[in-house]
């Protein structure tokens, strides 16, 4: 049995392992420069593999690698066969796959399944006339008689989500740049040549997948107009609260009910592999609604991301208990997967203007709630924001919506290992990184902070330990409530209950607890308060974790 066939009998052995898993994204790029290039690669990312699997996490979740002009950084695939140059090899990655299994952690890979690059070779074919054997592999429509765009729908990325092509004289679709054209999944070939696609990785042993803009798969065939969006109803969930692309009810470029089939058969790929999959639900209105549809049952979707932890304002203990409760609703019968920081929003610790105190009560709490929970590569640093000046930016977005947007930039700065040059990103002193290192993040560096019993590492190190200790709070049955600023949360069952108390305020809490309650072995160390007098009083962030 080689290894790739050891993976696939692990994971069968154990088809939930998904559930309720820690999942670390790596952002590539950023991660560990190997070659002296100023941009991170994939042997960097096996050199510090080491790291991630001291957090005590499942499995990490890899962002695009695959050949690509680079237009939206990876976003945009020109070969979903092969390793970009930049990022290493095909030998690359497989070595990084069998270490990272050696390690005892799963490989997520990032799938971009709904475009393509303008470059890649079947957009190439696709253009050149109506007749060629892909002249159907992407959405291309005629004009309106007066010239305009076929319909009204917008592109998050800013404009018309319309190209003109001067030589097929058609418009294409293009949900995101005007380089990245949607392919177009009415067509069989395409959904047959896409689920080859992903039994080619599964063939070289990743354990499952993040689904790049799930949603956005299939399109309305009618090419129906977008009513507008009652303006009360307006968020900037999904997009900047500048772009207009909020103004419309998404009713018909994305969120169609014919992805559900080819969701089914990509599972039905997936399922001999023991593979998982996590989707991502880009809808500012009917997210948790489409995480429901697209997770039910056990012929959809492992998971999905949700957006509501990622918001632009703090999660109070109301939001917290609301958003629970919405999930219970309409995606009873799914799995969430959350997230407080990414590659596309600004780091947690700055989005909301966290204490340290603060900071370390909520991965406490994303380790308590139900569902599958993402870390952001540096978060366990405690790493805020980096301010990346404008003559620095390369994300096209923030260029585009500058400076009321300011882009993706200051999420994606490189990883410090040290407080040294590049801060140990980099160790080609003559390469500029491809984005500045933050001189803010090198006291945070890991080097900085290894062996500090004390530090936002340790602590990190500590709340995952917390939830790979007990069951329950990987995959039991949740009971939640907010009293204020008080959060309560209940779990139950894998031969376990617990009792997880969250001050999410400034002022002090107290609340009752029934005899039989004492803390967990692992309270402790996390800073977690104690009960005396048949109660417990948290101070601000305070936080409790008991079990019976």
């Amino acid at each position: 049995m080689n290894k790739v066939e050891e993976a696939i009998a692990q994971r069968a052995a154990n088809p939930d392992w998904w559930r309720g898993a820690v999942i670390y994204q790596v952002y590539p790029r950023s991660y560990q420069d190997s070659t002296g290039d100023g941009v991170g690669d994939l042997a960097g990312i096996t050199a510090r593999l080491d790291h991630i699997a001291s957090l005590g996490v499942d499995a990490l979740w890899i962002s695009p690698f695959f050949k690509s002009p680079m237009k939206d950084f990876g976003y945009d695939v020109s070969d979903y066969r092969d390793v970009d140059p930049m990022f290493g090899s095909l030998a690359d990655f497989d070595a990084l796959i069998d270490r990272a299994h050696d390690l005892g952690l799963k490989v997520l890979i990032d799938l971009v399944l709904s475009h393509t690059s303008d470059q890649h070779p079947w957009f190439k074919e696709s253009r050149k006339d109506h007749t060629n054997p892909k002249a159907d592999w992407y959405v291309w429509a005629d004009a309106k008689p007066t010239g305009a765009p076929p319909n009204n729908w917008l592109s998050i990325f800013g404009g018309s989500a319309w190209q003109w092509d001067g030589g097929r004289m058609q418009y294409y679709l293009h949900n995101f740049l005007t380089s990245q054209p949607d392919l177009n999944f009415h067509c069989p070939e395409v959904q047959d040549e896409l689920l080859r696609v992903a039994e080619f990785w599964l063939e070289r042993g990743v354990d499952g997948f993040r689904l790049d803009t799930i949603n956005f798969y299939v399109h309305d065939a009618e090419l129906r107009d977008n009513p507008a969006l009652d303006p009360a109803l307006r968020n900037d969930q999904t997009a900047p609260a500048v772009n207009p692309y909020n103004w419309q009810e998404h009713l018909y470029d994305k969120s169609r009910p014919e992805n559900l089939a080819f969701l089914r058969r990509l599972r039905a790929v997936m399922k001999p592999y023991g593979a998982a999959a996590v989707g991502e639900v880009g809808d500012a209105q009917l997210g948790l609604e489409i995480l429901g549809q697209y997770t039910a049952g056990d012929d959809m979707m492992n998971m999905c991301y949700a957006f509501e932890l990622l918001a632009k304002d703090m999660p109070t203990a109301g939001y917290v208990a609301d958003t629970m409760h919405r999930v219970e609703r309409v995606a009873a019968d799914g799995w969430a997967c959350w997230a407080f920081s990414n590659h596309d929003v600004p780091r947690h610790i700055s989005r909301w203007n966290l204490s340290e105190e603060a900071a370390r009560a909520y991965v406490v709490l994303m380790m308590c709630l139900r569902g599958s929970a993402c870390l952001y590569q540096g978060e366990e640093l405690g790493l805020p924001e980096a301010d990346v000046a404008f003559e620095d930016l390369q994300d096209p977005y923030g260029i585009e919506f500058w400076p009321e947007f300011k882009g993706r930039d200051g999420c994606r700065t490189p990883m410090v290992w040290d407080a040294g040059v590049h801060g140990g990103f980099s160790h080609g002193n003559e390469a500029r990184p491809w984005l500045p290192v933050s001189a803010d993040h090198l006291p945070k560096a890991v080097a900085e902070q290894e062996g500090d019993p004390e530090a936002m590492l340790a602590h990190y190190r500590r709340a995952i330990a917390l939830r790979r200790a007990h069951a329950v709070l990987a995959k039991g049955a949740q009971e939640i409530e907010a009293q204020g600023d008080l959060l309560v949360i209940r779990r139950s069952g894998q031969g376990g209950e617990v009792l997880a108390l969250f001050n999410l305020g400034e002022g002090r809490v107290s609340h009752a607890v029934e005899a039989g309650w004492a803390p967990l072995p692992e309270a402790a160390g996390l800073g977690a308060a104690a009960p005396e007098g048949g109660k417990v009083d948290l101070g601000p962030w305070g936080f409790a974790l008991l079990g019976r």
